[in-house]
């Protein structure tokens, strides 16, 4: 043996034994532990008392959850909303099929247009129970000019498929049934049975979902009345083959475009006019997995009349393997629907995007896109007195933007305080304005007056008691301020402690039935009404609190109208953007704290109650014929007495 390695021999042996010392005494201290808990656990008190200590587990286990849900309101909320959930879906559950005097009157409905629509269901190994489910709901339509499309690529060993379905045909000539020579996929599949269909209009039915009765007579009212060429419903996942046992409601807004690139929200039942097929094709088979979204973007874009019939008509089945039960059952999906979106948005010109998974689901997406250009910005911060709030405002802009080319106007009005004057002379920063407002406190006035001496392509209308959290912010707004269809673009507020005050306004919610702030006070970690609050989406309108536009957009808009000199006027800036045909948008990426109303006061007492009343009918006067419709992205089934997108309970 060599002497160097006669050494590290010596060596290892002195670890081992070191390591065998340490073994005997845990081992020792273990023994004296086990004796020492044998001891405890025989004790007659400790054995007597085992129930308490289980109780002050659990309340422990309650106490840290009820703090999770935001302290005993929030604890409280929570039951009261699964208590009108379980209520909502009850009464809709049991609302699912028409009555016999329905029934009879929509048979006999004479519409002046009644087109054949071709049912397209693509068959393959398709269990009896869902198969025979899927066929009966079709049969119970009751409009009647329709026909059955069914491409089986079902193996050898699922032969009662085209049994069931040849016999059948033979009875009803509205059932067209296909044997292929081979299983082609959904996409292929599906393509088989649309070159055997004749109608005007093309529905997609899986071959495990169930159709409500009434949903074809409700989509050709629809195309008769409205000149509907693309339509869709809300739908209902359930599970245990009874559609009364709903395991989500999934009510819909109207069309969004923003919300369908991060989301395939519109999903079943999509019925459209032949005619959109032109110079396409219905599925792409490199898209399998979410070639649904794929034919939705493409089709929704040539359509000139999209519908939304705001019913639960589409029960989709939860099973195992089925993407309602587990997108990750089926994880080329999420490819594919990563895919679908860029294919659309390059097609639309975008350049540049990067499109990824959010929190709330993998095919919910996150968009970023491409900045065109460095354009200034123009942050307008109106402000009297309250020096602390201007200063952190300011300060946060300052010290977190990562964008550079942006000033900030600082509208002075009626201030009294020394202090706010000694911090104007103080400001030294090139990129910040002082102008003074003089005249009485007037919100729209005020702002416009900033935008004035703004030298920005761009506006920020930015509240004083606001403060900068996401250090891209103005990245995050600007990409969509850039887009020519869209007019404002909202911020995800939030108060002191995380919970949240902006996410979206909605026309019609809350007491006054003007407008109102969905998601309101639900927790930061919330992921929204279907995964809401984690995608850039089309809204109505957004709070002035904090609200990019194009100045050009503004100007050419008259500004803020200062008829509403301190409330709803942003809500007003918005509402005749849409009449102008501009989107709005709202993003969660760009966030802020906004201690909201520090400044004025909350218009709850007194002169500011009859201020706020006073606008608010003004408000429902000019704006009575949307208020009348109602908010297309907020859907009708969802009660306009909350904010949380509680289901009304009929």
């Amino acid at each position: 043996m060599s002497e160097s390695y006669k050494k590290l021999y010596e060596a290892e042996r002195e670890k081992n034994k070191e390591f065998a010392a340490r073994i005997a005494r845990l081992e020792e201290e273990n023994s004296s532990l086990n004796f020492r808990l044998d001891r405890i656990h025989n004790n007659p008190i400790w054995r007597h008392t085992k129930g308490i200590r289980d109780a002050m587990l659990r309340f422990g286990k309650l106490k840290k959850r009820i703090k999770n849900l935001g302290g005993i309101r929030g604890f409280f909320s929570k039951v009261a909303y699964k208590i009108r959930e379980a209520k909502a879906k009850k009464g809709y559950g049991k609302a699912s099929f028409p009555s016999a005097e329905l029934r009879r009157e929509q048979e006999s409905y004479d519409f002046p247009y009644r087109p054949l629509i071709s049912i397209l269901v693509p068959l393959y190994n398709t269990p009896k129970v869902f198969m025979e489910g899927m066929y009966e709901s079709v049969k119970a339509q009751t409009y009647d000019n329709w026909e059955l499309v069914l491409a089986d690529g079902s193996d050898d060993s699922h032969g009662y498929v085209g049994e069931f379905f040849k016999n059948e045909a033979a009875k009803d000539p509205r059932i067209r049934y296909k044997k292929l020579e081979k299983n082609e996929g959904i996409s292929g599949n599906t393509n088989e049975a649309l070159a055997m269909s004749s109608g005007e209009y093309i529905g997609l039915f899986d071959h495990d979902d169930i159709l409500h009765p009434c949903v074809l007579f409700e989509y050709v009212r629809a195309i008769n009345e409205q000149n509907a060429d693309y339509l869709y419903c809300d739908e209902a996942t359930f599970h245990k083959n009874n559609i009364d046992k709903m395991i989500t409601m999934h009510f819909k807004p109207d069309f969004a475009i923003d919300n369908l690139r991060a989301n395939n929200y519109i999903c079943h039942f999509t019925c459209f006019k032949r005619d959109l097929l032109k110079g396409t094709e219905l599925f792409r088979s490199q898209f399998d997995g979410s070639q649904d979204h794929d034919m939705i973007l493409r089709l929704t874009d040539k359509a000139k009349n999209i519908v939304h019939v705001p019913k639960l008509m589409y029960y989709w089945r939860s099973h195992a393997g089925s993407v309602a039960s587990d997108i990750n059952a089926k994880e080329y999906a999420i490819d594919a629907a990563k895919g679908a979106v860029a294919d659309h948005l390059t097609s639309k010109g975008f350049k540049n995007f990067k499109i990824s998974s959010t929190r709330a689901f993998e095919t919910i997406f996150r968009i970023d896109y491409e900045l065109v250009g460095n354009p200034k910005i123009s942050i307008i911060i109106p402000n009297k007195d309250h020096k602390e709030d201007l200063s952190r405002c300011i300060s946060s802009i300052v010290e977190r933007s990562t964008y550079d080319n942006y000033e900030i106007v600082i509208v002075e009005n009626n201030s009294v305080t020394e202090e706010i004057e000694d911090y104007y002379r103080k400001l030294d920063d090139k990129r910040i304005k002082l102008v003074r407002y003089v005249g009485e406190f007037n919100y729209s006035r005020v702002n416009n007056y900033g935008v004035d001496y703004a030298d920005g392509q761009y506006i920020v209308l930015l509240n004083n008691d606001t403060q900068v959290l996401t250090p891209d912010w103005m990245e995050q707004m600007l990409m969509y301020a850039q887009r020519k269809d869209v007019g404002a673009v909202g911020a995800k507020l939030l108060y002191a402690d995380k919970s949240i005050q902006h996410a979206g306004v909605v026309i019609g919610l809350g007491a006054h039935r003007t407008a109102g702030h969905v998601h309101y006070g639900k927790s930061y970690d919330n992921l929204g009404y279907m995964g809401r609050l984690c995608y850039a989406q089309d809204v109505t309108a957004v709070t002035g609190a904090c609200l990019m536009i194009a100045k050009h957009i503004f100007v050419k808009n008259g500004g803020l109208d200062d008829h509403f000199a301190v409330s709803l006027n942003d809500v007003d800036l918005c509402l005749r953007l849409r009449r102008e045909g501009y989107l709005n948008v709202f993003t969660p990426f760009a966030e802020l704290y906004h201690f909201e109303s520090v400044s004025r006061g909350l218009d709850d007492s007194g002169e500011k109650a009859a201020r706020y009343n006073e606008e608010s009918e003004r408000f429902k006067e000019k704006w009575k014929t949307e208020l009348e419709a109602g908010d297309p992205y907020y859907n009708p089934n969802f009660s306009l007495d909350r904010s949380d997108y509680s289901v009304r309970i009929c």
